[in-house]
């Protein structure tokens, strides 16, 4: 494992050892036990994407580590006026310990890893996002003692957040329904990766794929630069909504996860939000332990 790219480039084993390290770092860290296994590192963060939780995680947990965050938005980089991303790439390896970054295309993360020497972290593009689903892991073994034999339903948009569920799901011994209306489903990479597995779904029913449901995820029907089309999105997702219908499909015990910001009374009710607030809000402190154990796998 030389970068985190995405979920498509790990193996269960690579996934299962990186959720290990992640519960002992917090463990370690809700006992004030210090694990400086970054000190001296420097890890640079380009933000092409403006961030809550993306931003404060990666920060504080490098701090933690011992290593210094260093913020680099596109303002502040030649990339957002027209360096090509190999050199850009192959100065920043010459300063930096690891780069961190979140964009919108997945090639610019594939260019900087492809020319640079460095390890690079993917955090977020339009196709995938692994970081957060390496903290949905975690939190969904954390609730449920395991991964391997539960389903995983997720209701709405068949964009980055389906895509990295979908795979790391199935690698880790998960059943995985995604309800996507017909003109917002995965690509055609993912479809041909989930078409191995027996336990994979694809519908436009959002009661089917939620029967019998240990996990329901959610994300916002339109995400950060597809404001313009936010009413076709709406009308287009009407009937997507984690409430308490579908809940009433899936298993009593059933969780609710959401990478958030959540948008309630769209993607989620208001009332089954925060029923399961204590799942979402673990998730949100969860990245800080998943990234916090990438970063000791790639950059100690």
């Amino acid at each position: 494992m030389k970068h985190l790219l995405k979920m498509l480039d790990l193996s269960k084993e690579e996934i299962t050892e990186i959720l290990d390290l992640a519960d002992q770092l917090k463990y370690e860290l809700k006992h004030n036990i210090p694990h400086p296994h970054l000190k001296g590192k420097t890890l640079g963060m380009i933000f092409q994407k403006a961030s809550t939780r993306t931003r404060v995680s990666f920060e504080t947990g490098m701090y933690q580590l011992g290593g210094y965050p260093l913020f680099l938005s596109s303002n502040d980089l030649q990339i957002g006026r027209g360096e090509p991303v190999q050199d850009t790439a192959r100065v920043l390896s010459r300063y930096l310990s690891g780069i961190m970054i979140r964009t919108f295309e997945q090639q610019e993360v594939e260019d900087l890893a492809k020319y640079g020497d460095i390890p690079v972290i993917n955090g977020l593009t339009d196709f995938c996002h692994p970081c957060q689903v390496l903290a949905d892991l975690m939190t969904i073994r954390e609730f449920k003692g395991s991964l391997a034999g539960l389903k995983m339903c997720f209701i709405g948009d068949g964009n980055n957040m389906a895509n990295s569920l979908a795979v790391g799901c199935l690698k880790m011994g998960m059943s995985v329904s995604l309800a996507c209306p017909k003109d917002y489903q995965p690509p055609r990479e993912i479809l041909d990766f989930a078409s191995q597995y027996d336990c994979f779904e694809l519908t436009d029913s959002p009661a089917q794929a939620a029967k019998d449901a240990d996990v329901l995820i959610t994300d916002v029907w339109a995400s950060m630069g597809q404001e313009e089309e936010a009413a076709v999105r709406r009308a287009a997702f009407a009937g997507y909504q984690i409430n308490d219908e579908l809940m009433a499909a899936a298993k009593p015990d059933a969780m609710v996860l959401h990478c958030l910001p959540a948008h309630r009374e769209e993607e989620i009710t208001e009332k089954v939000f925060e029923a399961h607030a204590k799942e979402i809000f673990e998730e949100a402190e969860n990245r800080l332990h998943a990234q916090k154990a990438v970063m000791v796998k790639l950059m100690a």
